[in-house]
Order: C-alpha cells, then sequence, then structure tokens
C-alpha cells in the first residue's frame, strides 16, 4: 500500500454493495431519497414483490455485455450476467454491476433546460419538452438559411441510438459529422485497412504467442479479448508486454519491457528484419512489396533498435524467433486506443506488417476478418441541397481522414478559422469532448463561433454545462432500441435489442422520440415515421426467427463462417493482396512503408505525459458512486528517482503543466514507470458542479493535453505532450 492510500476495507466494500441493494429495493438513503420511483413510505416495510428477469446489454462501455436485470417493485433490484452471451464469455465487470447507479443516480438531468447566463456560469432555466424542441428546431433552421446545413456539426456518441443522429444529420444535409472514435482509434484502423482491407478481430483464445504493445487490456477491459488472454495463458500461450508503465497486462505477462515512449516502431521493425533476414516468412507471394520491404528494413537491425528503445538486441532477436516458432497462431495485438504519436497510423502499420510476415491471416490463433451477422441498415433517402459546400469542413487537412467520421480536432479548427466555410452550430448526443479531447480551452474557444450548441445526455458532463439547451436522455435501461451487431473474435458474430425495464424516469426521453419530434418540427417528419418495431423488422430481414431468439435469450448468434473467409479471394486493398508497401499513401505523399523518426526526448526538469484507461471506468464517465469507491480521484504517477530530484513525495499536491494549460492533482510514487514519463487516468477534474463526485477532484488531461494530431488521420495524439511538475503549498 502507498503511503497516503486509502485502501478499500471488506467493510467499506460491503457499505458500498448494501448501498446498491439499498437503490435497487427502492429504499430512502441521504443519496436517493426521492429519485428512485414508488419507494415507500419512512419507516415502512416493503413489500416483497415478485423478482422478474429482464434480458439487456450493458452500457457502461462499448462491448454491450449481454445482461440480466432483475426487477422488483417497479425497481431495478441487481443486474446479473447473461450465460447466454458468448462475447463476454458470460460475465459482466464492475462497471456493468455499477449500471444500477448510473440510472438511480442523484445527478441525473431530470427535465429540459435552457441557458439564461453566460455559457459555463450554469445559470439554467427549467422549460418544457414543448418549448426546448421548438426553440431548438428553429435555431438549427435559423443556422441551415444563414450558413447552409453544413452550418451544423454533429457528434454522435457510442450508443445504440447513435444511428439516428447520424440519419437525422444525413436527412437535415450536414456532412460534418464526428465522434469520439476520431479521438482513440483511428490510427489503428487506417494501418489496419490499408494493409489488410479491414479492421482485424484478434483471435486470442487460440494463439500460442502474443505481443501487446501499449495496450491494456486487462484494465481497458475489451470482450471476448480479455478474459481469452488469461484462458490463453492457462493453455500455453507466452504473453510479452511492451510498455513504459507495469500495467495489470504487464502483471501478467511472461515477459513485461519498458519501452521508451514513441519508439514501438523501431521495436517492430527491428523484429520485421530478423524475421526476413532469416527468410522465416513463407508466403511472400501473397503481399505486395515484400522485396522493397526487405530493403527497407535491412538498415534497422536488434543493435540499432536496442539504442532506440532500450530493449536488448538479443532480446528481440529472441522474442523473432519465438513468435515465428509459434506462427501462425501468434499476432501483434492490435489494441484499441492507438491515439498515441503523430505518427501513429505509421506505428500501426509497423505493426500490421509484422502480422502479414506472421502469415496470421484469416487463421486460427491470428487476426480474422469480420463474420457474418446479416443485419441490415435499413435505406433511408438523403436530400441534396444545392448550396451546400462541395465537402467536409476538414476535407483535405489529413490524407488518411475517415469521410464518415472525420477529425475533432481538425473540426473544431476549422470552426475557429472560420475555413473553408463557417460553422454555427453543434449538436451533441453523448460525447463529452470537454473531457476527452485535448487543450480544453481551444474546445471553449470554439464555442466562441457557435450559435447555437444542443446536448442530449442522462447527466450534465462538462460538455453538457457549455450548451444552450440541454435536453435529458434515458438511460439504456429505460429505453427500446434498435437491433445492435457485434463482433466477437472468434467466439460469436451476434446481436441483441433492448427493451426498456423500467419506465422512463423524470422527464427523460429517448434519443429516436427527440430526434422524430424535432424532425417534425423541421419538415422531414416523413424521414422519422417508423416505429423501432418496424425498424428492427427491416434489419433482420433474412434471419428468420432473429427477433424470436433476441427476446428468449437475449441475444442471437449467426454461426457464420469464423477461419478461411477470403480463402481463394481478394482482399479490400488495390492490390488485392495484403500490401507492405502501400500504393495509396506513395500517391498521397506519405511513406508507402513505415519510417521511424526519433521522438523527442523531455528536456531537463520534464516529462512525457502518457494517458490511458481504469478497470473501473470508461473515459469520462467517472461520476458513479460504485465506482468511484475504488478511485476517488486519479494521481499523477511518478518514479521514485524522478520525484527525489524534484524534492517530492508520495501525496504531495502537484502543479502539472503544459504550453496548452495545467491542473492539479496529488502525487503517487510508481516504481513501474519509466523515469521520463508521467501517467494519469481520464475523467477527473470535471468543470460542471453538477458531476458532484468528480467536480474539481484530481486533474483533467483535457486541460493539460496539447492540440496535436496524427499527420494521415487526424486521429489525436495524446502522448506528445511534455509537461513540468511542480509541488503547491
Amino acid at each position: 500500500m502507498q503511503d497516503g492510500k486509502t485502501p478499500i476495507s471488506r467493510r467499506r466494500f460491503l457499505q458500498t454493495s448494501m448501498a446498491a441493494a439499498a437503490v435497487g429495493a427502492g429504499l430512502q438513503s441521504p443519496l436517493v431519497k426521492g429519485l428512485v420511483p414508488r419507494v415507500q413510505a419512512a419507516g415502512s416495510r416493503p413489500d416483497q414483490g415478485e423478482i422478474t428477469s429482464h434480458f439487456t446489454a450493458c452500457d457502461m462501455c462499448f462491448n454491450r455485455c449481454g445482461m440480466i436485470a432483475r426487477k422488483q417493485n417497479g425497481v431495478i433490484k441487481k443486474l446479473d450476467p447473461n450465460p447466454k452471451c458468448l462475447k463476454s464469455r458470460g460475465m459482466i465487470c464492475a462497471r456493468g454491476n455499477a449500471a444500477v447507479k448510473h440510472i438511480y443516480n442523484p445527478d441525473r438531468l431530470k427535465y429540459p433546460l435552457m441557458r439564461k447566463g453566460k455559457r459555463g456560469e450554469g445559470n439554467w432555466e427549467r422549460v418544457s419538452w414543448e418549448e426546448a424542441l421548438d426553440y431548438t428546431a428553429e435555431q438549427l433552421m435559423d443556422i441551415a438559411e444563414k450558413h447552409t446545413r453544413c452550418g451544423v456539426m454533429f457528434t454522435p456518441g457510442v450508443d445504440s441510438q447513435a444511428r439516428f443522429v447520424q440519419q437525422f444529420a444525413d436527412v437535415f444535409g450536414s456532412y460534418n459529422i464526428t465522434n469520439h472514435e476520431s479521438l482513440c482509434l483511428l490510427s489503428r484502423n487506417r494501418a489496419y485497412l490499408d494493409t489488410f482491407g479491414e479492421v482485424p478481430y484478434p483471435d486470442v483464445l487460440h494463439s500460442r504467442y502474443i505481443i501487446i504493445a501499449g495496450a491494456n487490456p486487462l484494465e481497458a477491459f475489451i470482450t471476448p479479448d480479455t478474459t481469452d488472454l488469461i484462458e490463453a495463458k492457462k493453455n500455453g500461450c507466452r504473453i510479452v508486454v511492451l510498455d513504459p508503465r507495469f500495467t495489470r497486462t504487464a502483471a501478467l505477462a511472461h515477459e513485461w519491457h519498458q519501452i521508451r515512449p514513441g519508439t514501438d516502431m523501431a521495436f517492430f521493425l527491428a523484429l520485421c528484419h530478423v524475421i526476413v533476414k532469416g527468410e522465416r516468412f513463407c508466403c511472400p507471394d501473397k503481399t505486395f512489396g515484400y522485396d522493397k520491404f526487405v530493403e527497407h528494413v535491412a538498415k534497422y537491425t536488434p543493435e540499432w533498435a536496442e539504442k532506440e528503445c532500450g530493449i536488448p538486441a538479443r532480446d528481440i532477436s529472441r522474442i523473432a524467433h519465438e513468435i515465428t516458432e509459434a506462427a501462425p497462431r501468434a499476432m501483434v495485438y492490435p489494441g484499441r486506443r492507438t491515439s498515441d504519436y503523430e505518427d501513429s497510423t505509421q506505428i500501426r502499420r509497423a505493426m500490421a506488417i509484422t502480422n502479414v510476415l506472421l502469415d496470421n491471416w484469416d487463421r486460427p490463433g491470428g487476426l480474422l476478418a469480420s463474420r457474418e451477422v446479416g443485419v441490415r441498415s435499413p435505406f433511408y433517402h438523403i436530400p441534396w441541397y444545392d448550396d451546400n459546400p462541395f465537402d467536409r469542413v476538414e476535407a483535405g487537412k489529413a490524407s488518411g481522414l475517415f469521410d464518415d467520421i472525420g477529425s475533432f480536432q481538425l473540426m473544431r479548427e476549422a470552426v475557429i478559422s472560420g475555413e473553408p466555410y463557417p460553422i454555427r452550430g453543434w449538436f451533441s448526443f453523448k460525447t463529452n469532448f470537454m473531457q476527452t479531447a485535448p487543450d480544453r480551452q481551444k474546445t471553449i474557444r470554439m464555442l466562441d463561433n457557435i450559435d447555437f450548441f444542443v446536448n442530449i445526455d442522462i447527466f450534465m458532463s462538462d460538455t453538457a454545462w457549455f450548451a444552450d439547451v440541454v435536453l435529458p436522455g434515458n438511460s439504456f435501461l429505460e429505453r427500446k432500441d434498435p437491433v445492435h451487431p457485434l463482433q466477437g473474435s472468434s467466439a460469436c458474430a451476434c446481436a441483441f435489442i433492448r427493451d426498456p425495464v423500467v419506465e422512463d424516469m423524470f422527464e427523460s426521453r429517448p434519443p429516436f422520440w427527440i430526434l422524430q419530434e424535432l424532425s417534425k418540427r423541421m419538415g422531414f417528419g416523413e424521414s422519422f415515421d417508423f416505429t423501432i418495431e418496424e425498424y428492427r423488422k427491416k434489419q433482420v430481414e433474412g434471419l428468420d426467427g432473429a427477433l424470436e431468439i433476441m427476446h428468449r435469450d437475449g441475444i442471437y448468434f449467426n454461426p457464420s463462417k469464423v477461419y478461411g473467409i477470403y480463402a481463394g479471394s481478394p482482399l479490400k486493398t488495390l492490390s488485392g493482396v495484403k500490401e507492405i508497401y502501400n500504393q495509396r499513401y506513395e500517391r498521397s505523399g506519405d511513406d508507402p512503408m513505415p519510417v521511424y523518426r526519433r521522438p523527442s526526448n523531455p528536456p531537463e526538469g520534464q516529462f512525457r505525459l502518457v494517458v490511458g484507461r481504469t478497470a473501473f471506468f470508461t473515459q469520462s464517465r467517472t461520476n458513479n458512486e460504485l465506482l468511484t469507491e475504488f478511485m476517488e480521484e486519479n494521481t499523477l504517477h511518478m518514479h521514485p528517482e524522478s520525484a527525489e530530484r524534484l524534492g517530492l513525495k508520495n501525496n504531495d499536491l502537484v502543479e502539472v503543466a503544459s504550453r496548452a494549460g495545467k491542473d492539479r492533482l496529488r502525487l503517487e510514487i510508481d516504481e513501474g514507470i519509466e523515469k521520463r514519463t508521467v501517467y494519469m487516468a481520464t475523467g477527473f477534474g470535471s468543470l460542471s458542479p453538477q458531476m458532484s463526485l468528480v467536480y474539481k477532484k484530481g486533474a483533467s488531461i483535457a486541460e493539460i493535453l496539447e492540440d496535436t494530431h496524427d499527420e494521415i488521420t487526424g486521429n489525436a495524439a495524446m502522448h506528445e505532450t511534455l509537461v513540468s511538475v511542480r509541488k503547491v503549498s
């Protein structure tokens, strides 16, 4: 136990669990009084009504694990895993268990609000839904008339109803749609798309050798990879972790190498050097550019890489031999959040090419193609508006920009500059860029150019706090959702639905209903003239009995082909094979093969700031009483030798400052972190007082991270920031 850290005792844990049960059973307490419906009068004993079970799927992160909600006397008493959900291996994590506090949270938005003072002052007026919707429709149409339909940007979150926000934006006529993915994983997606033709799913369970670089799946849970990683190790799979921090995943590994931040490409190019030099690669005919790559990596020797990344040359050579011995049931784990550096796409390309050399594509224990789920996307008509600009506002600002997602940071820059055309409106659903996007002050400056901002969420997030209209969305336990397809690696290809477990609380409404009402007011109501039931039926046309199975089991599995999906078929690349040498990159002026660039070393007295996830929270969704019991605020992790040089001790209050901003939090001495690196978790230091559990608790990464991005995709580059640290009296 670190000095100054409060452990969670069994007593405290039980108190938390009892508090959760009290919420579920409808008992009154200072935190939930007046919140949970149908509570009993004070001092009376609640009726022991029948417990009913309801299938649903978790929404506490993107994994969508299967759940069974247990309801008694009109309230949710408990959430259990759905044992039939293969993607989550019949389990739910701490976040899923805490979802009961997501719905019965005293900080929930309860009714529509309109801002009356300056943005960020917190001067709100309660209004009716009629007033809020009329005003929102009027403001959006006014911007469309003055600045074209593309004068409004849309930011839908990761949610089953986000597809309706996308549809609303398309029918309204705006191309300017982006989401949270532009902060976290586009560089990985780009790299693998440009190498294999699609983004793969790692078959962790059946692998015999896995290199994990920078990813931390035992804390940043991803199903089924997290559970499969543990099973794979039991089955003899060797796990090698490269990370500047000694993470939970590193603790599980057979070997952990404390790689210098930003030097991953050096390691993988050297690994490739050993593989091709030893002619251990057996199918160069299935690739494009193999001969050029052999010449390209000739200079990237293990001895050279040792000087760059700090990993001994003998270990690089040994790992290269070990992983090729295990191939094709071996992999470099693709990871998920890859928003690290300005050359992140090229770093991930080096990892993807290593997987090419392992010949693991579309094979057991390697990287798998998308499986057939069979869920359709119903057609809808997208109107043409003659006065609209030709393209997205940030088009052409990154060579590998995704047309359907773009880049929030590049879009923000365009809003501030007004070029190439003005954006004066913002429609946000379940995104919190004020807490997750680098350089929060720049996001606040962006709002100086926004005439109208409407936000739909379940809480008054930092982003909602700066809106003009805040609309209370309902929780996933109160909603009827469309069919949602999921990929689960070799575990499954599946789909699920959600039906309301309880009625809408307070005046909250589902996003679909809000969009229906707005579309009626804005003249395109026919585009949303359907019910969720009708939409579901169109989604599963051709899947006989799928809806009945989902209602019966909570999930539907398509027994589709797992391996050999591309057997005898070309890949979705320009050449039709795995592209080591990328032709599109060459045409756009980017390096067709990864070229190593040495990252800058922090000058004396400064550190490279790295960020990451914990097992308790998803991004900024930290305002949950059952989860903040485990982590009440974030801390700054620093190596003891570095702290000693600065005269710092464990639990000191320190100021962390960069060129973007500064914030304060407690210091945590950590022997497992690289000496020139500091780390802090996401989701704290909230600006919104209505996020009461994390308001001004710890520090926000958004306040400190500088506005840098991946050169090819516009993906955020969250590990380029250098900071100074000083003690605060």
